[in-house]
């Protein structure tokens, strides 16, 4: 009998697990497991603030798929097209032709990317925080922006490098500014030529609330831990324009930054655009509660889907659906390869319910918030639930003794405060010492285009 293909599209969360239970659980004679993902790796974004201050080493934050995925096949490349009509995806691999590759089910799960706005400025300006490769790049940008305040005579030009605008008042924005946040103050330590009264963190959300997945009181006590550090919350305000630099909210203010971070919400892959699967009015896919995609009432034959790029109904609040979470992402991802697996073996699959058990955020070193089942604790308790959670999700144990191993050396040993900023254009200085020869394409340089 010829094993079953299951393809994978997208390696996060869902991805990733999902096709380690699978590889588990089906035998090779029943199903091949197909992993398609651009990286090579997959991020557990929780730890992207950690990550970001220093806090673990950015290698830990990731899983290899092919240490983790030992008994998948892995494809480094991007799926540009999705024929379910004919279950078969378009990949084009990182080198080489796009290739048509047939399937008998797929897991949809590419997740999502940052939720921008035609906010005039942004494009040129903002930076993201969605990848790894941004936390490293804003944690070398921000100490930069330490060593240009440090050395310039120009007032303005230290003012603007010793102000950090965070846009967006959820998980990744809060976490993100209250780590660097704790950066800056414990780097100002060697930098005797500033002042922790000349740096300013401001904080922009739309809203009139911050964390609103810890509930109003938990978000109200973070909000007064953020205010009491010194951090300029800007509620109720929207970033209206940042040309040049110049940022310039809602509320009638106006100022200059290098720094200027977007976290304000996610939205679903824009890869879905290339599919002809059903989707929901946000671009969702739209699933069952068994994580099958459907058309109306009308269940697509080998399609599945979870996580953020899915709209899945969620039974434990009916009428509403599934929030685009960690912790629902990693239980979809379980359910949904025990009922691919229930489907292989003759079997019929089962609906995903998970009551919310609630949520934890860090405020920086030492501090959080959490609401764990009605439980309400902040400060250091929330702090040590926090990591010990998030320790507890993150795939293998090599990676968890990694992460344990990180965060006792960080206990032991001061923070350090280097920027490694030529990580970023790293032939630049080959390149200028290295003359181009005549009739040469200087502008074509060895390995352009190469991973």
């Amino acid at each position: 009998m010829k094993p079953q293909r299951i393809v994978v599209v997208g390696a996060g969360h869902v991805g990733l697990y999902a096709a380690l239970r699978l590889s588990k659980k089906l035998s090779a004679r029943r199903a091949e497991v197909v992993v398609i993902d651009p990286q090579p790796h997959m991020t557990y974004q929780p730890f992207l603030p950690e990550a970001a201050a220093g806090n673990i080493s950015p290698r830990h934050s990731v899983v290899p798929l092919r240490r983790a995925l030992k008994r998948c096949r892995i494809i480094s490349g991007e799926v540009t097209r999705i024929e379910h009509a004919r279950k078969t995806v378009t990949i084009a691999p990182i080198e080489g032709p796009t290739t048509e590759l047939s399937y008998d089910h797929i897991i949809v799960a590419p997740g999502s990317v940052s939720r921008t706005l035609p906010v005039p400025g942004l494009r040129e300006h903002g930076i993201g925080f969605k990848t790894i490769g941004e936390a490293i790049f804003l944690r070398n940008h921000i100490l930069d922006q330490l060593d240009v305040a440090a050395v310039t005579p120009d007032p303005e030009v230290r003012r603007a490098a010793l102000t950090f605008v965070f846009v967006g008042g959820g998980y990744a924005g809060i976490e993100a500014l209250a780590e660097m946040e704790d950066v800056v103050r414990d780097a100002l330590k060697v930098y005797p030529e500033l002042r922790q009264d000349e740096v300013r963190f401001v904080l922009v959300e739309a809203t009139n609330r911050i964390l609103p997945e810890v509930g109003p009181d938990m978000g109200a006590y973070a909000a007064r831990q953020l205010a009491g550090r010194g951090i300029d919350l800007r509620l109720d305000t929207r970033l209206e324009s940042c040309v040049g630099g110049v940022v310039r909210l809602s509320d009638g203010d106006e100022f200059r930054t290098e720094t200027l971070v977007w976290t304000a919400g996610v939205k679903p892959s824009p890869m879905l655009d290339r599919t002809d699967l059903p989707r929901g009015p946000r671009g969702h896919v739209t699933c069952k509660p068994t994580l099958q995609v459907v058309d109306g009432d009308k269940v697509l034959d080998g399609a599945w889907s979870a996580g953020d790029c899915a709209q899945v109904p969620d039974l434990a609040n009916p009428g509403a659906f599934c929030s685009p979470s960690a912790q629902h992402a990693v239980r979809q991802a379980k359910v949904l390869a025990d009922n691919i697996r229930q489907v292989v073996l003759g079997g019929a699959p089962k609906d995903y319910k998970h009551k919310y058990a609630g949520s934890v955020a860090s405020l920086g070193l030492h501090k959080g918030v959490a609401k764990v089942y009605g439980i309400k604790l902040k400060g250091y308790p929330a702090w040590i639930m926090h990591r010990t959670y998030h320790m507890s999700r993150i795939p293998s144990l090599n990676r968890k003794t990694r992460v344990v191993a990180d965060w006792t050396l960080a206990l032991i040993f001061k923070r350090e405060v280097v920027s490694l900023g030529q990580l970023h254009k790293p032939r630049e200085e080959f390149t200028d010492v290295t003359p181009p020869l005549a009739g040469d394409r200087a502008s074509s340089p060895v390995g352009a285009g190469a991973r």
